[in-house]
């Protein structure tokens, strides 16, 4: 076992796609598992994926670093992916245009009250003022969420995580809220799932229906823009910045 686990670390070490190729190779099979049992919420191709490259990472004691040397190839595709959400918001362009201000309000209320409602549940929890902080703009896309974390004083580090559990926790659950609300509106639920669960939920958003993706993408644009001006000032409202 020790030298199967020397011989993978030296196989990483010496290629640095098969962090790209493991990635993609986890996430196909994740997808694959996923569309097999009926779309559960649980199995998620990207939580899947997560918790299977963590693994497999701490099982053959490869380091993160070494892993990202490959991985990162995707990573760099994050920018790209979200501006090519633009493409559906052009598709819907006349029907958006016409709802400009309910989308607003519904935008700035969504951050507003995610990262108040974070912050607060944080506090109850015992959570420290600079992890309260790195949970506020948890919401939003991840390079915006770093960029506004940095700024007004949290762990660059410890955002990206809570972003990436807010969007798959998103995207795995947003169905079964809105099946359980009673919410049959696409717009709505694609700017539900825009506003909080970012890329990840704007995906699977466009996975269920186009004008629900098109909003999504709308809401997540629109919080990413908007989250550098409103969370500052709304933080020192309540006395953390």
């Amino acid at each position: 076992m020790n030298e199967l686990i020397q011989s993978a670390v030296v196989l990483f070490h010496g290629n640095p796609l098969l962090g790209l190729v493991l990635t993609l190779l986890v996430f196909y099979l994740a997808q694959a598992m996923y569309h097999k049992f009926n779309a559960t919420p649980l199995l998620h191709p990207v939580l899947l994926s997560i918790v299977v490259i963590i693994g497999l990472l701490l099982l053959l004691e490869i380091d993160y670093s070494t892993y990202m040397s490959g991985g990162q190839l995707i990573h760099f595709f994050l920018g790209p992916a979200t501006v090519a959400l633009a493409w559906p918001l052009h598709q819907n362009f006349k029907a958006i245009k016409a709802m400009w201000l309910p989308v607003l309000v519904a935008v700035i209320a969504g951050v507003l009250v995610a990262a108040t409602s974070a912050i607060y549940l944080a506090r109850w929890l015992g959570a420290d003022v600079v992890t309260q902080l790195s949970l506020a703009p948890k919401s939003v896309t991840t390079p915006v969420a770093i960029a506004v974390v940095e700024k007004i004083g949290g762990l660059p580090a410890l955002t990206a995580g809570f972003v990436i559990v807010t969007g798959v926790v998103g995207a795995m659950l947003g169905s079964l809220v809105f099946k359980w609300m009673g919410i049959d509106d696409q717009k709505v639920k694609g700017i539900a799932m825009g506003v909080s669960a970012h890329g990840v939920g704007t995906a699977r958003a466009w996975q269920i229906n186009q004008t629900m993706g098109a909003y999504a993408g709308l809401a997540m644009g629109v919080a990413a823009l908007l989250i550098a001006f409103i969370l500052p000032p709304w933080l020192q409202l309540l006395g953390l910045w």
